[in-house]
């Protein structure tokens, strides 16, 4: 295993990312697994937190499987993927309205009427605990540049060796990418799903 947990990746990952303290940049972690790792990584900044919250479309029978993502008005599609396993438009949409559902219950219960950070002109650091097929990262990274940030960094602990940034992306920051990638948490000794209630306590510290 490469990390303890989600905290302990977020704090390697936090060592190799000092560089950008000078920008004063903001760290947005993807909700739910990425926020325990970013709020190492803003911690170590000296940098604000918030979340950036995006949802896979899984191909049906599949959730894990991604044929693209949503976000907060964007969608990334995977139109070969959705070709190759002849996903209907009517599979598509029933996908797309149940995590449209899904991504604005977060956006209540993670946000709670407090309006995202003011990225414009600024320097994004978005955080998520592994990238396997990148479509939530690039969906992410998308939202992003849209809010009007000057710069996106993705940084993550362990990616796949398959994910290439796309034009959203002006660098990309990944401690680990092993020849043999099946999963995220094969390289966590504690890959424990993170909760609501999690995500909470690390967006607002007492």
């Amino acid at each position: 295993m490469l990390f303890r947990d989600r905290s302990d990746a977020g704090q390697k990952l936090a060592a190799k990312l000092d560089y950008l303290t000078a920008e004063m940049p903001i760290v947005l972690g993807l909700p739910r697994g990425g926020v325990p790792v970013a709020a190492q990584v803003a911690h170590a900044l000296n940098a604000p937190l918030d979340v950036i919250v995006v949802r896979k479309l899984g191909v049906p029978y599949n959730d894990e499987f991604a044929m693209g993502a949503i976000g907060e008005n964007v969608e990334v599609l995977n139109e070969g993927t959705i070709r190759s396993l002849g996903v209907t438009r009517e599979q598509l949409q029933r996908v797309r309205a149940r995590e449209q559902k899904e991504l604005a219950r977060r956006l209540v219960r993670f946000r709670n009427d407090r309006p995202p950070l003011d990225l414009h002109g600024r320097t994004a650091v978005v955080v998520d605990d592994g990238i396997a097929t990148g479509a939530t990262a690039h969906a992410a990274c998308q939202v992003v540049r849209a809010l009007g940030a000057s710069r996106v960094v993705l940084a993550v602990p362990v990616s796949s060796l398959a994910f290439v940034p796309g034009d959203n992306i002006d660098e990309f920051v990944s401690l680990h990418r092993p020849a043999h990638f099946m999963a995220i948490g094969q390289w966590f000794t504690d890959f424990t799903q993170t909760t609501d209630d999690e995500v909470l306590r690390w967006l607002n510290p007492s």
